[in-house]
């Protein structure tokens, strides 16, 4: 019978967890810049709170596609593919909001 205890997590399983505590630090942050965006539960949020979601939002996101789902072993085509079309959906949501802040 074969049974390894590991004392201190491999180096994969390192990656995942810090990983996994940056992402909940980046919620947390995202929480909070909500709540300090004002009183008012109907009004839109702030520009510079709007900024700091879609900011933490595109690093949660780039770390999710290069660490859980392994764009970080990928070639620079697929990892480009993939920030890109991260990068271009949140510029569409910033516009949308500015759009809808103009009015």
């Amino acid at each position: 019978m074969n049974v390894s205890t590991k004392a201190a997590p491999d180096g994969a399983t390192r990656r995942l967890l810090i990983t996994w505590a940056v992402l909940m630090g980046l919620t947390l942050i995202t929480m909070a810049s909500a709540r300090l965006g004002g009183e008012a539960r109907l009004e839109a949020l702030p520009l510079w709170s709007a900024a700091l979601l879609l900011a933490t939002t595109f690093f949660k996101a780039h770390r999710v596609l290069m660490v859980y789902l392994g764009l970080r072993a990928s070639t620079p085509a697929w990892r480009g593919a993939f920030t890109g079309l991260t990068l271009f959906t949140l510029l569409l949501v910033g516009a949308g909001y500015l759009v809808a802040q103009a009015a």
